[in-house]
């Protein structure tokens, strides 16, 4: 079992635990234990709780940049999202039990809401769209916004195909890309030269 290996089998187990007894009942030691992985290695890897949301957060973002293929911007950016979803899917239980426990875990939600800024400025690039500079960092705080919305559709979703949560992302990207391009037509332009007198 490698570092990432070992990394995926604790984060589970965590997950598991949490969709059984709540996400403040989780604790890494007690993860490790279910899953018979070694105490000390878990210590030094994932010690605790809100080391274990940024290390779910980065392999998330692994899936969800992994096999990018060509084609316009905001297909791949559907893509993207769906595929970090699809993560969030694979241990549906624990993370509905995480959200629904974050108004009670105020580091918690200071990590993921820091970390997730982090990893939609990410997403864009997988995608192919600048998300450095001031521009950059607007655009990575509406893509925020986009994900927000389509995990709250996620939590309410139980189709088998998702379809209602592709259904909000569709329509929040639609509703990022309306704000963008009016932003762009107000922004005013600064003249190469200004007025002369006399």
């Amino acid at each position: 079992m490698d570092d990432t290996e070992f990394d995926r089998a604790l984060i589970a187990a965590a997950f598991d635990r949490a969709a059984t007894h709540g996400w403040l009942r989780v604790s890494v030691p007690e993860a490790a234990r279910a899953a018979g992985l070694d105490l000390a290695l878990a210590r030094a890897r994932i010690p605790g709780r809100c080391a274990l949301l940024r290390r779910f957060g980065t392999l998330a973002d692994q899936a969800a940049l992994a096999g990018i293929g060509d084609g316009p911007a905001r297909d791949q950016l559907f893509d993207i999202v769906m595929r970090r979803i699809d993560v969030l899917q694979t241990h549906r239980g624990g993370v509905v039990a995480l959200l629904r426990a974050l108004p009670f875990d105020p580091m918690a939600a200071l990590v993921l809401a820091s970390a997730s800024l982090g990893s939609m400025a990410w997403l864009l690039h997988g995608a192919g769209i600048e998300a450095g500079g001031i521009k950059g960092r607007l655009r990575a705080k509406a893509m925020l916004a986009v994900w927000l919305w389509t995990v709250r559709a996620w939590q309410r979703d139980t189709s088998e195909d998702l379809s209602a949560t592709m259904a909000a992302l569709d329509q929040a990207l639609t509703r990022a890309e309306q704000a963008e391009a009016t932003f762009a037509t107000r922004t005013p332009t600064t003249p190469k030269e200004g007025p002369s007198h006399g």
